[in-house]
């Protein structure tokens, strides 16, 4: 491979992965219900600060007109701020010696059709992992949404129906499931050896898992945030909007051949950015900081809950045992 073919190796690899980037967003969003919602959007700095008026609902009361006109309490009309962070990650180096494509008679698009779908793929499940992984630890510091029957047993239907009840009348804003492959097939498992619940489930129901997630469509991905230590299983139920992924678009691609080895070697390196932001909790810039590692984002005191309202959150989490 001269160095011209580098040039156009370089040329078309941008727009390839550019090209793919985008279509699997769009799927992505489609198919979790907009649960968790990846966007082309972009901001400035570490942090995307925006602020919001706190509800006043608490200041309703009851009016005795025929008692003395005594005083009444005030309500501050307030503001929080909400914080999406910032979150680096890096790709590579990749290695190859460009011999080895001219060695098999290859063309060069091939080898860019094939590096530039791995790193999109690399991309879209980077960017899940780590939503899943913020919302796991900021829901499970929020006690008033976690049901916990790891004490008792599995994650089963009664399990998930208890946990939407968190929500009380909001729980029809779940809008989808997020589980372990392990985990639902538990709950196929459930209806199997339940006969009626194989009446139900029938046909179309059971290939989409709507009728396991009780109406929700269920996302089911092995994300190593949902399988925790003892061994544990964490399901969430999330509303629309519960995570929300902003690609960077400051994706910084190099590409570099070196002599002094007995085959010339290239190696493809690519550093990228995207924003995360919770429905409901903000990022800790203080105890978090800024560009955090996965140990940060996994910690749920870095997640701070600025809603009155447990039904303005994300969304709820059962946990039960493997």
């Amino acid at each position: 491979m001269s160095a011209s073919d580098m040039v156009v190796f370089n040329q078309y690899m941008m727009p390839a992965i550019s090209e793919a980037f985008p279509q699997m967003i769009e799927k992505f969003n489609a198919a979790s219900n907009n649960t968790i919602m990846l966007t082309g959007e972009n901001f400035d700095g570490s942090f995307l600060e925006e602020s919001f008026y706190n509800a006043i609902h608490g200041s309703q009361r009851r009016v005795d007109r025929f008692a003395a006109n005594g005083a009444a309490a005030s309500t501050d009309l307030t503001q929080a701020k909400h914080s999406t962070v910032k979150v680096a990650g890096g790709f590579g180096p990749i290695l190859f010696e460009p011999s080895q494509m001219t060695w098999l008679r290859k063309p060069t698009q091939e080898g860019i059709t094939v590096a530039a779908d791995q790193f999109a793929q690399a991309l879209l499940a980077d960017q899940l992992n780590t939503a899943v992984l913020s919302l796991v630890a900021a829901i499970g510091n929020n006690a008033g949404v976690v049901n916990d029957v790891s004490g008792a047993g599995k994650v089963t239907q009664s399990a998930i129906n208890a946990g939407l009840a968190k929500f009380g009348d909001a729980s029809q804003m779940i809008r989808a499931l997020i589980m372990t492959g392990a985990q639902y097939h538990e709950l196929v498992g459930e209806a199997i050896a339940n006969s009626n619940s194989l009446f139900e489930i029938g046909g179309v129901a059971v290939r989409e898992g709507v009728a396991f997630g009780q109406g929700r469509p269920i996302i089911v991905t092995d994300s190593p945030a949902l399988r925790t230590a003892d061994p544990f299983q964490n399901v969430l139920g999330l509303v629309q909007g519960a995570a929300q992924v902003m690609d960077g678009s400051d994706m910084v691609t190099n590409i570099e051949t070196s002599n002094g080895k007995d085959r010339i070697e290239t190696t493809f390196q690519s550093d990228y950015t995207f924003g995360l932001g919770l429905k409901g909790y903000t990022w800790d810039t203080t105890n978090g900081g800024a560009s955090p590692s996965d140990a940060a984002l996994g910690t749920g005191t870095n997640w701070d809950k600025v809603v009155t309202s447990d039904k303005h959150t994300a969304g709820v989490m059962i946990i039960g045992q493997e």
